[in-house]
């Protein structure tokens, strides 16, 4: 996987605490980026947290790029536990490579990941694993109360009303960075790029059982969504992930459906223009309709080739295209 590649995993376990790899039920995976300060009593609180919980389970720090002391910091760290595993990223990759890099590592059959940059209180992230061991298949951490700045928290807002009311949700936090999940989840609902914020709308979409629960946000410095490329990315993967989850193997049916309309508009256009300058009513040289209709007509058949060409391709990879998930088989 392209992510492996470029990242280097170390292992730290003491060479007389071997551990027996198959007994680890839950696997916490933390993204850090310039969080060295903060480790020791991030670790202290993660450790007393899952140990209550009688399961075996590790904790697989990634660094997602530090530039500070973080990764010696984990250096040290690791020599004191036996169920610590870290990651160190080349470079900054952001959230989801993150998340594969530490899935691929990980050895558990719940996950619960989560990212530094949200600060959120360790302790109630045992709250998300009861979920998940209660049933459900994909739960949401909601931070309340939100502790960040007001831009943030607007920002927050629309993103999360303009995704359930695309993708037919109601979750109140979605791009939280906290989220616990079933291994199985991910092992069939992909993401890439920033689609990680955007797990629970595609597990829904596969018929997984997605719950929130709230975790408290601490006091301290967060990141300021100041960019408008920053609102456009989101935009943009929103409408990736509501292509991929309803369209991915009928393209037609999504660009089909919009150039149709676009080349009926301009063909109604250009015949009555046409109508028009042959009954005499009058010229249509330098009528804007002309330019309107004509420009209408080709996008509409561009779109519907599109959609063609798309049709062609997954015919072809048809075969190797699920897309499908089956949740049991009794024989």
């Amino acid at each position: 996987m392209e992510t492996l590649e470029r990242i280097k995993i170390a292992s730290v376990v003491p060479d007389n605490e071997v551990k027996d790899m198959t007994t680890q039920k839950v696997s916490v995976i933390v993204a850090l980026k310039n969080q060295a300060e903060q480790l020791p009593e991030l670790n202290i609180d993660l450790q007393t947290t899952f140990r209550q919980f009688g399961r075996d389970f590790e904790i697989i720090y990634v660094d997602d790029g530090s530039t500070d002391r973080t990764w010696r910091e984990l250096l040290e760290l690791a020599r004191g536990w036996n169920n610590i595993k870290l990651v160190k990223l080349r470079t900054t990759f952001g959230e989801s490579s993150v998340l594969d890099a530490g899935r691929n590592l990980a050895c558990g059959e719940y996950i619960i990941y989560f990212t530094c940059r949200v600060n959120i209180n360790p302790k109630d992230l045992g709250k998300l694993l009861e979920k998940i061991m209660g049933g459900a298949d994909v739960v949401v951490g909601v931070r309340h109360p939100r502790r960040d700045s007001r831009l943030n928290q607007l920002v927050s807002k629309v993103f999360n009303a303009m995704t359930n009311h695309f993708a037919k949700l109601g979750l109140s936090d979605i791009n939280s960075g906290v989220i616990g999940v079933r291994r199985s989840v991910l092992e069939h609902v992909p993401f890439y790029g920033a689609l990680n914020a955007f797990i629970p709308v595609m597990a829904r979409r596969q018929g997984y059982r997605v719950e929130e629960e709230q975790v408290e946000q601490l006091q301290g410095r967060f990141n300021q969504s100041l960019y408008p490329k920053d609102y456009i990315r989101r935009f943009l993967d929103l409408i990736s992930v509501l292509f991929l989850s309803n369209y991915s193997k009928k393209p037609l049916h999504f660009l089909g459906f919009a150039g149709a309309l676009f080349a009926i508009l301009g063909a109604a256009i250009n015949i009555y223009l046409f109508f028009y300058r042959i009954l005499g009513i009058g010229g249509i040289a330098g009528k804007p309709m002309l330019l309107l209709g004509t420009l209408l007509l080709i996008i509409g058949i561009q779109m519907i080739s599109i959609g063609l060409l798309g049709e062609i391709i997954i015919f072809t990879h048809a075969k190797d295209i699920q897309e499908y998930n089956i949740e049991e088989i009794i024989e």
